[in-house]
C-alpha cells in the first residue's frame, strides 16, 4: 500500500476504433438527414429574408 501515489489515478488508454464501413441502412439514414437539414436551412433563410411563407393567406376569426 506504500508504493501507490497519492491523488488521482490516470485512466488506461482506450484502443483507437476501427473505422466501419456503413451499411445501406446507414448511408439511407444519412442522407435523409442531411435532405432534411437542407430544408430546414432554406426555410430559416427565407423567414430572416422576410418573404412570404407558403400557404400564409388571410386568417380568419371564425366569428360571423
Amino acid at each position: 500500500m506504500s508504493s501507490r501515489q497519492g491523488g488521482k489515478l490516470k485512466p488506461l488508454k482506450a484502443p483507437k476504433k476501427e473505422k466501419k464501413e456503413d451499411t445501406e441502412e446507414e448511408a439511407a439514414f444519412k442522407e435523409k438527414k442531411k435532405v432534411e437539414a437542407d430544408a430546414l436551412k432554406a426555410a430559416k433563410d427565407r423567414a430572416l429574408k422576410g418573404g412570404p411563407m407558403v400557404g400564409g393567406g388571410i386568417k380568419k376569426s371564425g366569428k360571423k
